[in-house]
C-alpha cells in the first residue's frame, strides 16, 4: 500500500470520503499554500485574511465532497475553482452586508453586562475553544479602548451607528452636521483600528 504522500490528489479524495482523516489531513496540507496565495489576492471588509482563509478551506472540503473524477479535469484544477468560488461567494455576501447594523452587535455601554457577550459568542461559529477565548479577548479590549480613546460624542456616535442609523439619522439625533458624523466615524476607525495593521 502506497504511503499516503505517494498517493494521487484523486486516491486521496476518494480515501477521504470514505472517511479516512489521514488522506483528509494529507489534502489539507498540500493546498493550504494554495488557499493561502488565494486569499491574500481578496480584501474582506471589515474582515482579515484568516477569514478569507477559512472561506478557502470550505471550499477546499466542498472540492474534495464534489470531485468527479469521471469528468477530464484534474482534482487541482477542480479545487482551484471551489476555492476561487467559495472566496467570492464570501466577498459578495459581506458587501452585501456592509451598510447592514452589525449582526455581532456587543452592548459598549455596559461593560458589566456579559449577557450580550454571551450571546455573541454562542451564535459565532468559532471552530475551537481557544478562537471563542480569543474573541472574548478581542471583544473585551475594543470596549476597553471604546471607554477609555473616545469622546462622549464618539461614543454617541458610535452607539447610534452601530444601533443602524444612517449618518443623516445620526446628525438629526445629536443636533449635528452630517460632516460631524462623518469625521467622528472616521476619528473612531482610527482610534479603534487593530495596532498591528
Amino acid at each position: 500500500m502506497k504511503n499516503e504522500q505517494e498517493r494521487t490528489d484523486e486516491e486521496l479524495v476518494k480515501s477521504a470520503r470514505a472517511g479516512d482523516s489521514e488522506a483528509a489531513d494529507v489534502l489539507v496540507a498540500k493546498y493550504k499554500n494554495l488557499v493561502r496565495r488565494k486569499a491574500n489576492a481578496f480584501f474582506l471588509i471589515g474582515g482579515d485574511t484568516d477569514d478569507l482563509i477559512q472561506e478557502g478551506m470550505i471550499g477546499l472540503f466542498k472540492a474534495v465532497r464534489d470531485y468527479d473524477e469521471t469528468r477530464e479535469a484534474s482534482f487541482l484544477n477542480f479545487a482551484t475553482i471551489c476555492i476561487d468560488r467559495q472566496l467570492r461567494t464570501a466577498i459578495e455576501r459581506n458587501n452585501r452586508k456592509k451598510h447592514m447594523p452589525l449582526n455581532t452587535y456587543v452592548s459598549i455601554d455596559n461593560e458589566e453586562d456579559t449577557e450580550p457577550l454571551e450571546e455573541t459568542l454562542k451564535s459565532l461559529q468559532a471552530v475551537s475553544p481557544e478562537e471563542l477565548v480569543i474573541r472574548a479577548e478581542d471583544l473585551s479590549e475594543i470596549r476597553r479602548r471604546v471607554s477609555e480613546d473616545l469622546s462622549p460624542m464618539e461614543k454617541e456616535v458610535l452607539s447610534l451607528h452601530l444601533s443602524g442609523l444612517s449618518y443623516v439619522q445620526i446628525a438629526e439625533t445629536l443636533g449635528k452636521n452630517q460632516k460631524s458624523v462623518d469625521n467622528a466615524l472616521q476619528r473612531i476607525r482610527k482610534k479603534l483600528a487593530p495596532a498591528d495593521k
